[in-house]
């Protein structure tokens, strides 16, 4: 599991790299809101 972790930290910072270089150093991500069906 340890691979795992370094692989997803490694792709965690790429996506990061990404996003600013499209976005601009002070762009940040926004979460995107997960609808819940929570009526009962």
């Amino acid at each position: 599991m340890d691979y795992i972790d370094k692989v997803l930290e490694k792709v965690k910072e790429l996506v990061g790299k990404v996003i600013e270089a499209l976005l601009g150093p002070e762009a940040e991500p926004v979460p995107i809101p997960i609808p819940v069906n929570d009526r009962r």
